[in-house]
């Protein structure tokens, strides 16, 4: 990939990664025992490409990527304590059903600024009803494996369908083993960043 820049540039021009800075602990809520295998096996395959760990359990938070299904919104707003979770849900459900929404992804950081742990709400409207769980659970966990731009999967996603099943690009799977390598930094402001993904997404294998 030759500009990886405008991966993590936001809409309002500033610059802004960050890669997780702890194991990797998800739970699915709101699915069957099936669905759930394929999402855990989707993060698992992830953070295997990134040479990044998943564990039992977050001493802080019990599990730290947390995935909720719904088929309204409203239904967030009844789920035991995750407005302790997420402050002002309220808010956010409003503007979910405002803007007629179909995911929503929200990041919580530690002090170095690093991933601690990522909330992700999916509303099975008929759009994503239609995407199969393999997809739509390697999607999801490409996007949450770094914090992406918001703007950085509007013109091409990080999926490729090859033989009717999802892939991860290979421009998209170079740029997330390059953020994990272990002399890059978890997180990073400035674009000269981006020079050095670059660096080590083309340097000869």
């Amino acid at each position: 990939m030759k500009d990886v820049a405008p991966l993590f540039t936001r809409g309002d021009g500033e610059y802004v990664f960050a890669r997780w800075g702890r194991p990797i602990v998800p739970v699915v809520f709101g699915v069957d025992d099936a669905t759930l295998a394929v999402f855990k096996g989707a993060i698992e395959a992830v953070v295997t490409l990134a040479s990044h760990q998943m564990a039992e359990t977050d001493p802080e938070l019990g599990a730290n990527l947390m995935v909720f299904f719904c088929t309204d919104w409203d239904e967030l707003a009844a789920v035991p304590n995750l407005d302790r979770l997420v402050p002002d849900l309220v808010p956010l459900v409003g503007r979910l059903k405002a803007a007629d929404a179909n995911q929503y992804r929200i990041f919580r950081f530690d002090e170095a600024g690093a991933i601690r742990a990522a909330f992700v709400f999916l509303r099975m409207d008929e759009h994503l009803s239609a995407v199969g769980a393999d997809t739509l659970a390697l999607s999801q966990a490409v996007q949450t494996i770094l914090l992406w731009s918001d703007r950085a999967f509007d013109e091409m996603p990080p999926l490729a369908m090859i033989d009717g099943k999802a892939v991860l690009r290979p421009e998209i799977a170079d740029v997330i083993r390059a953020a994990y390598d272990p002399v890059m930094p978890a997180m990073a402001q400035d674009a000269s960043h981006a020079l050095r993904l670059e660096a080590r997404v083309t340097k000869p294998s």
